[in-house]
């Protein structure tokens, strides 16, 4: 019986990382997958649904710019968009293995093996490998179960994945449906939202059961997002419960009842569903092996199981489910096995970005949840037609948002952007939150100009009372606020 320091159990983004992260500990590893390399962070998830989004993106703005010219947008190829996101999904599949391959003829020789086949534990220290017909028991001083996680089925709903599908069935339609419901309003379901209204080939329905989508976020950021979909087409049914859904003549009727009691049939080409997703856990162990689970997933301490030996990263857990997060649990976990970590796993400098028109990212939280946590803060917000890039580019709408405690220190607890550029404009501040800084450090720091980043130097000078712009001024445009015991009220220097 082949023995291992370590086996890691999935090679999705958060195992692969675990395997590597091993490797520097010179430790003797087996990862094992049962499907692909990469996982739903490549294949029917992260990478080919954003691949999707830029593609759409694309498309919305090469129409845009036609109409300088007053020229005839032409037809877009549906096997076309689909053979470029395929491709994209290849492309980082085959490296992962290619990189594999080459640690063969490596200083890592020895000690990294990879096997194709179902795992399952049948002690804390023994398991059972099932590829095909062939059976192999191998043992470990420590595992790291990286399963990941699936679309969540609603089982009253008629999936098919071909006209009721869920994210691993859109992937392999064969065209533009000229309509379609998305069930479900969270990131995933605006992200699709915003794929196929912003391709111009689908009419797009969206149901929501509150009054506004994406209920965690501000209420400045859901408003330019859902005026940008509106505009693009989307009808989103607000305030709406799905009470029906079913399969007629080729099509998708589905029945909705709204908050006042009233109800409203519709008819669409496709449907849509995205209300999360579940942890892969069946049959992942043995009763003997004892691992506590919750209704979240795996019950864990700092990424360890109540086995001691045993550990659980990236969707199996119960904290959040990104591809970035993944890898950092899952590297995080070999640092504890192995090592000793620098520092706790900390989430509150987690960087998000959703993939929406425009894209919005942000770190560590937003007004809504201080609210929700009684803290007071400062606040200021920068539009960005202030921004001599975001002009440049023809595109002003979007903004910046800072927060910070409400002290001298004016720490940084989170920071919004909204626009052209979101996602490479925030890093910085990412890392001032993990050190639990205030905004001096990005007082003077020398931006390139023209660029976002420019903005969000000019937040914290009007924090600091040195802005070029004064809020006293522009105020459709500026503003710096404190918000105090419910209230707020602009500051004034």
């Amino acid at each position: 019986m082949e023995k291992y320091d370590l086996v890691v159990i999935g090679a999705g983004p958060s195992g692969y990382a675990a395997a590597m992260r091993a490797l520097d500990f010179k430790k003797k590893v087996l990862l094992i997958e049962k499907n692909k390399v990469g996982g739903a962070g490549v294949t029917n998830g992260a990478l080919s649904s954003k691949t999707w989004w830029e593609l759409s993106r694309e498309a919305s703005a090469f129409r845009k710019s036609l109409k300088r010219y007053n020229i005839q947008a032409p037809s877009i190829s549906y096997s076309e968009i689909q053979t470029e996101v395929r491709k994209a999904v290849h492309e980082r599949k085959s490296m992962l293995e290619d990189h594999m391959t080459q640690l063969a003829d490596s200083p890592y020789a020895n000690l990294l093996k990879f096997k194709v086949g179902e795992a399952r534990l049948i002690t804390p220290h023994e398991i059972e490998i099932l590829t095909g017909a062939h059976k192999e028991i191998v043992q470990a001083d420590y595992v790291i179960l990286a399963t990941g996680s699936r679309p969540r089925y609603l089982p009253e709903l008629p999936i098919d994945e071909k006209l009721v599908m869920t994210s691993e069935g859109i992937e392999n339609m064969t065209d533009f449906p000229e309509s379609m419901v998305i069930v479900g309003a969270g990131v995933i379901g605006c992200e699709y939202a915003t794929i196929f209204s912003g391709f111009g080939k689908t009419k797009v329905n969206l149901i929501d059961k509150g009054d506004r989508i994406l209920p965690f976020e501000d209420k400045d950021v859901v408003e330019i997002i859902e005026r940008n979909m509106e505009n693009n087409g989307v009808l989103i049914h607000r305030n709406s419960r799905l009470v029906n859904m079913r399969i007629l003549n080729g099509r998708v009727e589905y029945e909705l009842e709204y908050t006042d009691g009233s109800r409203e049939t519709f008819n669409v080409e496709k449907a849509l569903v995205s209300v999360g997703r579940v942890a892969n856990l069946e049959d992942l162990w043995s009763d003997k092996v004892g691992i506590d689970i919750t209704k979240r997933g795996i019950h864990n301490n700092d990424t360890q199981t109540n086995v001691p030996n045993i550990f659980a990263v990236g969707d199996l857990t119960a904290d959040i489910s990104l591809v970035n997060v993944g890898e950092l649990e899952g590297r995080y976990a070999v640092e504890r096995i192995f090592g000793k970590p620098d520092r706790k796993l900390v989430y509150e400098n987690i960087s998000t970005i959703m993939f929406l028109s425009p894209e919005v990212a942000g770190v560590g939280l937003n007004e809504t949840q201080a609210k929700e946590k009684g803290i007071n803060y400062k606040v200021v917000t920068l539009e960005y037609s202030t921004i001599p890039r975001a002009i440049a580019k023809r595109n002003t709408q979007g903004f910046i948002k800072l927060l910070v405690t409400d002290d001298e220190h004016m720490k940084i607890l989170g920071m919004k952007v909204v626009g052209n550029h979101a996602s490479s404009a925030i890093q910085a501040v990412a890392v001032l939150i993990s050190m639990d800084k205030g905004i001096e450090e990005l007082a003077e720091c020398v931006h390139p100009h023209p660029s976002i980043t420019e903005g969000i130097q000019e937040c914290v000078r009007m924090l600091m009372g040195k802005s070029l712009f004064k809020p006293t001024a522009l105020r459709e445009r500026i503003s710096c606020r404190r918000f105090s015991n419910g209230t707020y009220e602009d500051i004034i220097f």
